[in-house]
């Protein structure tokens, strides 16, 4: 019979500092005894409803991974082969998926491959391959598969498009590849990524596939559309939802301005700029951006033709109340996600392909959506003024 446990043993060496987990713990030899006691248990039932005549036999040493460290198992054998343990199975090196779920999270936060295996020879004493790293990431490669082709919502009120650039190894060599990210609120008010895209460039072409696929996946409408000023984006929005209200990105826009304004004149122009976006009405803003080509159309005519040229879109914030602009006037929630991404990454130089990129950002998604538990700020206000502006459109979608 085997040798019980001393627990106050135990005790007296939690009691002296002794590491609860990790190397050489104090519950490496209780979860040893335990589990040897589990799988004593399961033979013994095993032999009690065998047909055939049957019997122990010996037992074979095997290296188990646990949350606390390496624990040598002695696993008991019967005569006739038959005995297929359940608690801890023949092939089985790891006793529970804590290990590979501590793994994910850490490469989901960022953490390069190298410092994955520090941490896990620290807390677990264990030591793990670069290579089974990789291995243990590639299993949520199904997971992703079925969250990119997940059905989605009937409505959602605002979505957030844009895209962000990689380095990744194609054909031999790195090339730039653009993953567009779909940042939608649902209604619930809660953000909700519904969809990463990977392409060789970003344009209104590929927009419109991953459009497509939105509508594919069971989206019907969504409200309205918060993009950068990608030439022909609007266009591709309308044709797949024509009822979209299409906002392009104010903070965009400004970028782009000054990239055409001498910095010596950068602060008295936005000065006069701010007058244009920041006005109380669209009636407004179109007197003050009469008064910015006044001061500066002569110098910066390429500039003011840029906000004339876009202003039908550039100014849909307007006719909305306060909640609701402060919402849709920047695609700054979408670019909250983009910096999540680039701090997961910006450690890497580039990828070795497709998948290893996007399972790195799928970890960064799950990550953030458990800080999205709850709706935006004066969500039921918004909604019932949305509910207002698009009479009709969201009664099948709110539930009361």
């Amino acid at each position: 019979m085997a040798e019980e446990f001393d627990f106050d043993e135990l005790l007296e060496e939690v009691k002296s500092g002794k590491n609860l987990t990790g190397k050489d713990s104090v519950l490496g030899p209780l979860i040893k005894r335990l589990t040897e006691a589990a799988l004593e248990g399961e033979l013994e039932s095993h032999l009690a409803d065998d047909i055939v005549p049957n019997r122990k036999n010996g037992k074979t040493g095997k290296t188990l991974k646990t949350s606390v460290g390496n624990v040598e198992l002695n696993t008991p054998r019967d005569r006739a082969g038959t005995f297929e343990p359940q608690i801890v199975k023949k092939n089985q090196t790891s006793i529970s998926t804590e290990i590979e779920s501590k793994i994910l999270s850490m490469v989901g936060r960022g953490l390069s491959y190298s410092d994955v295996r520090e941490h896990v020879e620290e807390m677990y004493g264990i030591s793990v391959s670069t290579a089974a790293i990789s291995a243990i990431t590639d299993k949520i490669l199904d997971e992703l598969k079925a969250w990119q082709e997940r059905p989605l919502d009937d409505v959602y009120t605002f979505v957030w498009m844009d895209a962000i650039h990689y380095k990744v190894r194609t054909d031999g060599h790195y090339q730039s590849r653009a993953v567009y990210t779909v940042l939608a609120l649902n209604m619930d008010g809660k953000k909700e990524v519904l969809g990463l895209y990977l392409s060789e460039t970003e344009g209104a072409n590929f927009w419109l596939s991953v459009l497509t696929d939105l509508q594919n996946r069971g989206v019907r409408d969504i409200l309205i559309a918060s993009v950068d000023g990608l030439t022909g984006f609007p266009d591709a929005i309308a044709t797949i939802f024509p009822k979209t209200e299409v906002q392009l990105c104010i903070v965009h826009q400004i970028r782009n301005s000054l990239k055409y304004v001498s910095w010596k004149d950068q602060k008295a122009f936005m000065k006069d700029l701010k007058l244009v976006y920041r006005a109380v009405s669209k009636e407004a803003a179109e007197t003050a951006l009469d008064d910015l080509e006044a001061v500066w159309g002569e110098k910066y005519q390429i500039v003011v033709n840029s906000w004339r040229r876009k202003w039908d879109n550039l100014s849909v914030y307007f006719r909305y109340p306060e909640p609701i602009r402060k919402v849709i006037y920047t695609t700054n929630s979408i670019e909250a996600v983009h910096r999540q991404f680039r701090k997961l990454t910006k450690t890497k130089g580039g990828f070795p392909n497709d998948n290893s990129l996007l399972k790195l950002l799928y970890l960064g998604i799950k990550n953030a959506e458990k800080k999205w538990t709850m709706p935006i700020r004066n969500w039921q206000q918004t909604l019932s003024q949305l509910s207002i502006f698009f009479a009709g459109r969201l009664d099948d979608a709110i539930k009361l």
